[in-house]
């Protein structure tokens, strides 16, 4: 197993310690070790010479085309990453998996392997029997099967427990009886198994591991999509389909565990995914501003596509610090919880809040970044010959994919209410003492010598936004008690400040470390975090205002928009200067400036 230097920060250690603290416990991608490294490589060398050269056969689905690719992946081990070593696999745990993920690029060929080796083998990898593991893991974990996560229904869409699939013991009890329908199944046209969830009786689902080719079990026609055309989307359909008692998986009629568990799991791995998205399209942008002239000038030369390109790296670089610090964390959370179930995803749930995040950050940032590749190719972007186009149409899913961005942001506020009003989260303690600051109107200075000078404007600039975001959020809590979930628009405006929190405070740390560690590149990374917290503190005073101005009386408004406004402050910064110095990194790099 990898030996890589392992974080020791707690989950939503974000809000109550400084970039400068965190610095020294959270994993960013510069401490990758040596096998890490060569894995990562390994499979991105394996999308260069296997994926993309197929990527027209892919786009239109030819038969055998993509079950043979996620076979040929597993021959090269890598659907084996998370699967102990005793049924097959390689057990090198989630990081290595995020970072395998990140490196894929073909949007169609990602689906399929995240279909098979995340929400489709790590049921049974954490939930199976002994029997179950041994009879399917080492077929899924070699590529010989392929599997898919059958839970989605027509009508129920995010809200994904309100499912109507039936499952009736037989009458001699050997058998679950299975009969509904689901939808948007991915892999569902090659799968070989699925883990498949379903009633019994009135009770909460249940799951169950179901082979494709047992009578009863079929599927419909592929989905026309607007993309991720290659991958295989298809509805399934149970009709009284026999599935032997002992492939239920899990405990019956707790379903539901296995579904949330993994999906916090799918999420910080699509999280990762979308990064490594954005780092590609961000490339494609660069080198077409070194070929494409207007006015007789390179693209690069305008100032307004410096702009785009230096914002479109900053913002990737947030997306990335984020998601592999939250990587390493649930990671080492799943190491130190030993063997037993229920006590990892214990540990797993503690980063629920930054799963989320990842998630939807991830997701918007690719959107952004993809769209403005998009508005630099110009006319040619629409076209389907330009490789922006397709990036552009598969980008959209993912703010779709493993619950909405708008069911994780209830998730990411939601829980963070949950965990203060159970004592987990002590802000009741901190709140007095944040409440006289923002009220003195003195922010205090927490970036002192351990900060490089270069950032200390901008973790100060941090820390008075965590301190206004959790005095103002707790006031309205106070005022609204149980009923604040209800209000799904304070719900947004919160979960929109802990995304811009968490992302700026994780650019900052990253950035703080490698200046501590002497990094060659500190200078880019300083130039990174700089622009990322510049243009995600705008975003912070804008949901800070809303916030105020749509949940305090009426009467008092101006004095809490005030007293808030006078706290936060400003973050002073040249963006045009700095734009322009990272934009023209980017030009010589060809692409993402790391």
């Amino acid at each position: 197993m990898s030996t890589t230097i392992k974080p020791t920060e707690t989950g939503t250690a974000f809000l109550t310690a400084t970039a400068a603290e965190s610095a020294d416990k959270i994993f960013s991608l510069e401490q990758r070790d040596e096998e890490q490294r060569w894995i990562q490589e390994s499979a991105a060398t394996f999308i260069e010479r296997e994926v993309l050269p197929k990527l027209e056969a892919i786009e239109h689905q030819e038969p055998g085309v993509m079950p043979g690719l996620v076979k040929q992946a597993g021959e090269q081990g890598l659907l084996s990453i998370e699967v102990p070593e005793q049924y097959g696999g390689s057990e090198l745990g989630l990081l290595t998996a995020a970072l395998v993920g990140s490196v894929l690029r073909e949007a169609s060929f990602s689906v399929a392997y995240g279909g098979h080796t995340t929400i489709g083998t790590l049921p049974i990898v954490y939930y199976g029997t002994e029997e179950q593991k041994q009879k399917y893991l080492p077929k899924l974990a070699s590529g010989e099967w392929i599997s898919a996560y059958a839970l989605t229904e027509p009508g129920a869409g995010s809200d994904a427990m309100h499912i109507s699939t039936r499952a009736e013991l037989s009458p001699d009890g050997k058998h679950y009886i299975l009969n509904g329908t689901k939808q948007w199944i991915s892999n569902a046209g090659f799968a070989d198994i699925m883990v498949a969830f379903a009633r019994i009786g009135d009770n909460k689902p249940s799951a169950f591991i179901v082979e494709a080719n047992w009578p009863g079990v079929s599927t419909g026609t592929e989905e026309r999509k607007m993309g991720i055309k290659g991958s295989s989307t298809r509805q399934v359909y149970f009709e009284n389909a026999h599935v032997p008692v002992e492939n239920l998986l899990g405990e019956i009629h707790k379903g539901y565990k296995i579904a949330f568990n993994i999906l916090n799991i799918g999420r910080l791995k699509l999280g990762a995914g979308a990064a490594g998205g954005a780092r590609t399209a961000l490339g494609y942008a660069a080198a077409y501003t070194t070929e494409r002239k207007a006015f007789g000038k390179f693209l690069h030369e305008f100032g307004m596509i410096q702009k785009k390109l230096a914002r479109m790296a900053a913002e990737t670089y947030a997306a990335e610090s984020e998601v592999f610090r939250t990587a390493a964390n649930i990671a080492r959370a799943q190491s130190t919880a030993g063997h037993d179930t229920t006590t990892i995803f214990k540990a797993v749930e503690d980063y629920a809040i930054e799963a989320s995040i990842a998630k939807v950050h991830g997701s918007e940032v690719l959107a952004y970044v993809v769209d403005e590749g998009v508005q630099i190719f110009g006319g040619y972007g629409f076209m389907q010959e330009y490789p922006i186009e397709k990036s552009y149409r598969d980008a959209r899913i993912q703010r779709i994919f493993e619950g909405t961005n708008e069911i994780n942001r209830l998730v990411a506020s939601g829980t963070l209410f949950r965990r203060v009003l159970s004592g987990k989260l002590d802000l009741m303690a901190k709140y007095p003492e944040i409440e006289a600051r923002v009220k003195a109107g003195q922010g205090v200075d927490r970036a002192g010598e351990e900060v490089p000078a270069d950032l200390r404007t901008a973790v100060n600039a941090v820390e008075r936004a965590k301190d206004a975001t959790l005095y103002s959020a707790m006031r309205v809590a106070m005022k609204y008690m149980q009923g604040i979930e209800n209000e799904q628009e304070f719900i947004d405006y919160l979960a929109n400040l802990l995304i811009e929190l968490y992302a700026s405070d994780s650019a900052l740390a990253r950035a703080i470390q490698a200046v501590r560690r002497g990094d060659e590149n500190s200078a880019v990374h300083v130039r990174l975090a700089q622009l990322a917290t510049w243009l995600s503190f705008s975003r912070i005073r804008t949901n800070l205002e809303q916030m105020i101005m749509s949940y305090t009386d009426e009467g008092k408004v101006e004095k809490e928009l005030a007293r808030v406004r006078t706290y936060v402050g400003d973050y002073l910064l040249n963006g045009v200067s700095l734009q322009r110095e990272l934009a023209a990194i980017v030009v010589e790099k060809q692409g993402y400036p790391l």
